[in-house]
């Protein structure tokens, strides 16, 4: 692993100069000369963002934005007044954006017993067992994270679990977030009986004799989900304010909310108005409820740096791990079903129209090879009939596509927002779910950039960990999590680091509208970066993970370290 001496690094510069390679700076004057830079992070090695290897040694921050690059431009601007700060040596890049998280409902579980690690129905049942055995009387148990192919592929259900919660009611979530176990004493609670009607766009799973297992599978989870006392705002926030914290501790400094609920948008919008907040937020709403974001907007407005919103995300296919995720063809281990699409197509059409007409972002979770191709023809006559603009509308996930379906993002200009580490976590079992051929085009990272269309990376947390270094491993290695891919599942579809850290930069800028403040360090540009202790772009690749974020800053701000 490449880790930085500071000796090495100041020899290296002193016969080098700066290292900025292939861009004008001269921009920057414009922006700076009206006054000093207040501070100065010289000695290191900063990778700008503003293209595959354009580096310099030096920046300089003037109001919380990027006044100058390079030591001698930086150095031009200072003044008796100016601080500096010494990196020594170490690699500097842009704040990361995760272009995906659900950050609400992830929070939330970091106080709760997390099933990722259990690989077998006693694992399960203890987890739970030791959870119910420290809660409060009456505390739900949520969380969970459990993944059923980890131990066989069987279903949990109640009878796994009441005999150990009893009095604790439980709703624990697969990791995919399209499926939900409660345990006997939660469908109590919520008024939920054996004799409860099917819900459309759901699943509810149900035994040989008709009895409920416990197990509800997209709008029918929704259904219950929804029906258990929700957290006050308090509450809410809190956990949020954890999961900030999480994050500028991996190098985070933006998320987007791919909303699903509204709770993130209002707990944003809270925190900032209670000051502090050290992360930025583009907080996505339900595409149902596009008039009710068009009426805020025509109030408020689309907010501002800090908590942004004018994007509206629908479901519309489930998941491969629950089958729900929408293909032509049957799945290979259950024939009897191709998947469902949880939204209604002709609502999706019906509000995407005047989502799209009133000015607002559209974007849809897809995951099967026929979802994408639903919502990309719906997401072209959307274009069509109300005339062209600069859209930027996106497909979260575009997990599976048909050969077909690959150019059609750059050709329309969608934006595909994809999660790198499913790949190498789904890569364990998704043959056994659709096959070696259907997997040729899953997944197809490469594949979508070489394609000219903008690729936006994020990691769906809870479902996978908020840690872009994963993301970036996964990209560029391909490696499953099992082992069993060393050189990498469909090694076609890997990517170069310098490839990968843009879909987390400018990629991720341009897919929430922020590109003229995030996603670089240029003039001009918003002061957020992170000081890590190795050279991710030098690095061997299967150590990226290990390396650490030194600090992290928000407009010139330290922020985290």
């Amino acid at each position: 692993m490449t880790r930085f001496d500071r000796r090495t690094f100041l020899a290296r510069t002193a016969t080098a100069g700066a290292l900025a390679v292939g861009l004008d700076w001269t921009t920057q004057a414009a922006f700076a000369a009206s006054e000093p830079v207040d501070t100065i992070f010289t000695n290191a090695r900063i990778w700008t963002g503003e293209g595959r290897r354009v580096f310099t040694d030096a920046l300089g921050v003037v109001n919380g934005r990027v006044a100058a690059l390079g030591r001698e431009a930086a150095q031009s601007l200072a003044s008796p007044r100016t601080r500096w700060i010494n990196l020594e040596g170490a690699l500097v890049t842009p704040g990361l954006t995760d272009g995906h998280v659900h950050f609400t409902l992830a929070s939330g579980t970091l106080d709760q017993p997390s099933l990722r690690t259990a690989r077998s129905r006693d694992a399960f049942t203890a987890v739970l067992a030791r959870a119910a055995e420290d809660a409060a009387p009456g505390q739900w148990l949520q969380g969970g994270n459990w993944d059923n192919d980890g131990w066989g592929g069987e279903l949990p259900t109640r009878d796994w679990i009441d005999a150990v919660t009893p009095h604790t009611p439980v709703a624990v979530v697969r990791y995919d977030l399209h499926m939900v176990l409660m345990n006997s004493a939660a469908l109590q609670a919520i008024g939920i009986a054996d004799g409860m009607a099917d819900i459309p766009g759901g699943v509810v799973v149900r035994d040989a004799t008709g009895r409920l297992t416990g197990v509800f599978k997209d709008a029918a989870k929704d259904f219950v989900l929804a029906r258990i006392p929700v957290p006050t705002e308090a509450a809410i926030d809190a956990a949020n304010r954890k999961g900030i914290a999480l994050g500028l501790s991996k190098g985070i400094t933006q998320v987007h909310e791919p909303g699903i609920s509204w709770d993130t948008f209002h707990s944003a919008r809270r925190m900032k108005a209670a000051g502090g907040l050290d992360m930025r937020f583009y907080a996505m709403t339900p595409l149902s409820d596009w008039e009710k974001l068009a009426a805020i907007v025509a109030e408020e407005g689309r907010g501002d740096r800090l908590v942004r919103w004018g994007g509206c995300k629908v479901v519309f296919d489930g998941s491969l791990g629950s089958r729900t995720a929408l293909f032509y063809a049957p799945y290979f281990d259950d024939p009897s079903t191709r998947g469902i699409t949880v939204t209604d197509e002709a609502d999706m059409r019906r509000w995407a129209r005047e989502a799209d007409k009133a000015g607002f972002q559209l974007s849809a979770h897809a995951i099967g090879d026929e979802a994408n191709d639903i919502v990309l023809a719906m997401l072209a006559d959307t274009a069509a009939a109300n005339g062209p603009r600069d859209r930027r509308s996106r497909i979260e996930h575009a997990q599976h596509l048909s050969p077909g379906a690959i150019g059609r993002f750059a050709e329309q200009g969608v934006i595909a927002s994809v999660q790198p580490y499913h790949a190498i976590d789904d890569g364990r079992w998704a043959g056994r779910r659709i096959g070696t051929k259907r997997l040729e085009t899953t997944y197809a990272f490469q594949s979508l950039l070489a394609s000219g269309a903008q690729v936006c990376f994020g990691s769906d947390w809870p479902v996978a960990p908020l840690d872009p270094l994963t993301g970036l491993k996964a990209a560029t290695l391909r490696e499953t999590l099992d082992g069993k891919n060393p050189d990498g599942w469909f090694p076609r579809q890997r990517m170069g680091i310098h490839d990968a850290l843009l879909c987390y930069g400018k990629g991720a800028a341009w897919a929430g509208g922020s590109e003229q403040d995030t996603g670089s360090l240029a003039p001009g540009r918003l002061a957020d970066f992170v000081v890590w202790d190795s050279d991710l772009t030098t690095m061997p690749l299967e150590k990226l993970d290990t390396a650490r974020v030194l600090g992290t800053w928000l407009e010139g701000r330290q922020v985290y370290g």
